[in-house]
């Protein structure tokens, strides 16, 4: 469980299983809030497959080894666009999916609510909320090294559920504890009830995830990483005697891409190109994070157009 892709198939399987169990006990208890966290699953499953796809149309271009050759030549610049777009789709989905669940929620509460059996509903509840704890912690305990975007998104995915999971349970057993006492008459209003808290917890949760993934499809600017590049071409420019730079910085997804553009000076003394290599290679590590995910292009022009 050290590869990404390996922690989202054993994801996606378990899931699959998870929304199956949900649907099939939502049935046959009656409860919506079950019906709805299999649903939920479900829909987790299929956005899982897609960013296991995703996942590996980045790695198979960052390491030459995607195939067939025909698909680089259509997507040259790499796949690092789709991790985004991928990451804000997931999270308006089930923005989405959830607001949808309160509104049904408020509706069947307004409507009398529902009846339910307990006995299986307690017993879905346990058994799916132990599944979701250990798929958490074995994601948060790979992606300490592997450092995925896509990993972290389903490890907080499986909190939700978790979170779900576990307020479902807490009604499920206080209803089975008041059923036939003079509190009776909430028991039909502990599903849907239970299922609108969960839903207005659930709907803000994904927003961080949503705000990030809209950052980098807008190419917008890291901060920090910008002021660190604009050190090391300044530095540049000073030992080099160039007139100026423009650095031009974003992240996309796993992927940081970084142009800088050096003006030299007109009529300067000629290099070789081994000699502009070697300065470019001497940029390179100053800027550092060397590795498959980073696009760093360096240009040296006299006319500052080019640069603009």
């Amino acid at each position: 469980m050290r590869n990404e892709q390996t922690i989202l198939k054993a994801s996606i399987s378990v899931t699959i299983c998870v929304a199956a169990f949900g649907i099939t006990f939502g049935i046959v208890s009656g409860s919506s809030a079950i019906a709805f966290d299999g649903a939920y699953s479900l829909m987790d499953a299929g956005m899982s497959v897609l960013a296991l796809v995703v996942a590996r149309l980045i790695t198979g271009y960052a390491t030459d080894t995607i195939r067939p050759s025909r698909l680089r030549d259509r997507f040259s610049v790499g796949f690092w666009h789709l991790e985004p777009i991928v990451l804000g789709t997931n999270g308006v989905l089930l923005m989405g999916v959830s607001a949808y669940a309160l509104i049904t929620a408020i509706g069947k509460v307004l409507a009398g609510g529902n009846t339910l059996v307990f006995d299986y509903a307690i017993i879905y509840a346990v058994v799916t909320l132990l599944a979701c704890l250990a798929m958490a912690s074995m994601g948060r305990w790979a992606n300490r090294t592997i450092r995925s975007e896509f990993i972290a998104l389903d490890v907080t995915a499986w909190l939700m559920s978790a979170g779900i999971t576990a307020a479902l349970l807490v009604a499920f057993v206080a209803g089975q504890m008041i059923e036939g006492t003079r509190l009776d008459w909430l028991t039909p209003y502990i599903d849907p009830a239970v299922l609108a808290v969960v839903c207005l917890v659930l709907i803000p949760m994904p927003i961080p995830t949503v705000r990030r993934a809209l950052s980098d499809i807008l190419l917008m600017t890291p901060e920090t990483l910008k002021a660190h590049v604009d050190a090391v071409a300044a530095g540049v420019v000073a030992r080099q005697g160039f007139l100026s730079y423009r650095a031009y910085v974003a992240k996309v997804g796993r992927s940081t891409q970084i142009e800088i553009y050096f003006i030299v000076p007109p009529g300067a003394p000629p290099r070789s190109i081994e000699d502009w290599d070697s300065l470019r290679d001497e940029i390179g590590e100053a800027i550092g994070d060397e590795s498959p995910n980073r696009w760093l292009t360096i240009v040296f022009t006299a006319d500052a157009e080019w640069a603009d």
